[in-house]
This record gives structure tokens, sequence and C-alpha cells, in this order.
């Protein structure tokens, strides 16, 4: 069951919550050897999320004022600071065994390692490699987590690991509602950018679809 991975993606706008509730009990699966890994693929409905590690001051506006906005506020037991999920923005959320090695079907794909800093940059270059796809040269901010294109950040990354099995995992910006960044400061980071694909590429931004598809070609290469 190690070398196995099910994709899943979820329809709809899913609820911070739910999409919780959903990776949780197959991590625990997946941790007591009763499921196979997991990755999941979906959009959020908004909501604003809270890292173990957030500050007040990085929310700009109160709760009642996100609620009147449509938008959850949620606190969640990943790493990091305060980020937002939205319509338009690709979420991954990786189920993994990171100290169990399986059959894998690409050669050169690396072992995994009961490493979280190893598991995290697994992540940025599963998201450079994909966005090398459209012609973007993304890459890493020394000292920071994520990938970034230029001075500003197009995909977040924010994980748990629980007995080395994986949980929560990476928000890619395709196309969302960039109003709603500036109603933060994403990731407590003050001084750099929010980007997406679309205000990178116009026209020629991928479809959802498209952008589910080569995240998830990219991950299996990789994992």
């Amino acid at each position: 069951m190690n070398g196995s991975l099910e994709v899943i993606r979820l329809p709809g706008l899913v609820p911070y919550a739910e999409a919780s509730r959903i990776q949780h009990e197959r991590r625990d699966a997946v941790e007591r050897g009763e499921a196979p890994a997991a990755l999941y693929l979906l959009e959020h409905a908004p909501v604003i999320t809270l890292g173990r590690k957030w500050r007040p001051e990085n929310l700009l506006r109160t709760r009642d004022e996100y609620a009147d906005m449509g938008i959850d506020v949620c606190e969640t037991d990943r790493g990091g600071d305060v980020t937002y999920h939205g319509p338009g923005q690709m979420v991954a959320y990786p189920i993994l065994k990171l100290n169990a090695v399986g059959s894998r079907s690409c050669a050169t794909a690396p072992t995994r390692k009961p490493s979280i800093p190893w598991y995290l940059r697994a992540l940025e270059e599963v998201l450079i490699r994909q966005l090398a796809r459209y012609g973007l040269e993304a890459g890493r901010c020394d000292g920071l987590t994520g990938v970034w294109v230029g001075d500003a950040k197009i995909a977040a990354i924010g994980v748990r690991i629980h007995n080395w099995t994986t949980s929560h995992g990476i928000a890619l910006n395709v196309n969302p509602d960039m109003a709603h960044f500036r109603l933060i400061i994403p990731c407590g980071i003050a001084d750099k950018t929010v980007t997406s694909l679309h205000a990178l590429l116009g026209e020629d931004t991928p479809s959802m679809t498209t952008v589910m598809d080569d995240f998830e070609r990219e991950f299996k290469n990789l994992f």
C-alpha cells in the first residue's frame, strides 16, 4: 500500500472545515496502514486560515467584518501564519507517509525522507516544475517557504506532520479575487506582494482543470 497514491478531486467550493475533516480522517487511516496515500485537489469557499504561529496583527479586519464579506475565519493545526483560500485557487492536500518507501512509477523520483525541510523543498519543486510548463521562471525566496515569481508569491505552503504522516499542503493562485489578499498580511510577510497565474499570463491562463492535471502529473513524477 506504501507505493500507491489515490488522487481525489473534491467538487465545488469546499468549506474549510469539511476539507479538514476529510483529510484528517484519511491521515489517520494512512498512519494506521488502512488506506493508501492520497492527494486531494480542490477549491475552497472563501476562508482565512490561522496557522499555529499566527499573529493577530496580520488580520486587518475584525472577524465580524470578514463574516459580513462572506469569508470564514478558521484556526488550523498546520504550520505558518495567516493565509487566504478561495475560488480560483488550487489547493492540494497530500496525505503521505514520509518514513515509508514503496514502489515508484518514475525512476528519477527520490525516496521519501522523514524530514520536514526535505518535504517542504519537494513541494516547492513540484510547483516550480509545474509553473515552468507555463513559461514562468519560479523559484524560492531565502528564508521563506513557498514559491515566488520575482518578488511576488504565487503559491503558499503550510503543512502538518503527525508521526511522519503529512496533512495540509499547498495553495496555488490561478485566478482568485486578489482583493481578498489585501484583507490580511499573507503569511505574515508585509514587505512582499502576492500574484497569480492570471496576473502573469492573462488570457493564456490555463483552466483550473488543466492546473490540477499538471500538478498531479508533476507530483507523481517527484513523489
